[in-house]
């Protein structure tokens, strides 16, 4: 009895959190007529005329591609970096090994708008500021904290007599590292790319703050909020 009530509980849920997407998506079909007469009816016929406009007129097709191939690298960069680092701490104890542990750690205890001023100024004095390949760095440093410390536990969970047996048969330790325990951490790499890359694509404090100049390199988060500040209550 509890399970049925549990489910019909996460299926009203889910119908709430669903409803404002679908409606959302059958809006971009109808006009102003329609969406202001009867939100709640069906688009008398589908209008690509609407996406046309966004895409061409309001550059949305420029600011997704921006947004792709900055999530790409930053991503990238993210678990490769993380995932290297992440093994290091796990697996070979020296001097300091803790203390870099818990460097990372603290990272996910301040908030990014704490950063913000004086990562402005770095960014700057970089010759980086309106530049992807600033916004990137700063995506990798931004995501590295949670992603280092995630895997660093997930390393640990996994067996350590594999990497052992590869050593013994003459495997190096980078070779070890890619061929062996990087396949073997397949389910978190992949759980942590999710996350990261909805963290990235959603970001929009950062590229406002680094991004701000040339419209030609923003992203899709700076494209939309300009588009719904100049259009105002007005749709297509």
């Amino acid at each position: 009895m509890s399970r049925k009530i549990a489910h019909v509980v996460l299926a009203v849920w889910a119908l709430l959190i669903i409803a404002p997407l679908v409606w959302t998506v059958l809006a971009a079909f109808k006009s102003n007529t329609e969406i202001f007469g009867d939100a709640l009816s069906l688009p008398g016929e589908l209008r690509l005329d609407n996406w046309a406009r966004a895409w061409e007129r309001a550059n949305i097709g420029r600011y997704l591609l921006n947004t792709v191939v900055v999530v790409f690298f930053g991503v990238a960069g993210t678990m490769l970096l993380s995932a290297m680092a992440a093994y290091v701490l796990a697996r070979y104890r020296f001097p300091g090994n803790r203390l870099i542990y818990y460097l990372f750690v603290s990272g996910m205890a301040f908030p990014v708008f704490l950063a913000l001023v004086p990562l402005f100024f770095v960014v700057d004095g970089l010759g980086l500021l309106n530049s992807q390949v600033g916004l990137v760095l700063v995506y990798i440093a931004y995501s590295l904290p949670f992603t280092v410390f995630f895997l660093t536990s997930f390393f640990r969970s996994l067996p350590t007599a594999v990497a052992e047996a590869a050593m013994m048969d003459g495997a190096s330790h980078t070779r070890t590292f890619f061929q062996v325990m990087l396949p073997m951490a397949r389910p978190g790499l992949v759980s942590l790319t999710i996350f990261n890359v909805l963290g990235q694509w959603n970001q929009y404090l950062l590229p406002l703050v680094l991004m701000s100049g040339n419209k030609d390199k923003w992203v899709i988060t700076q494209g939309i909020a300009d588009i719904s500040t100049i259009a105002g209550y007005e749709a297509d």
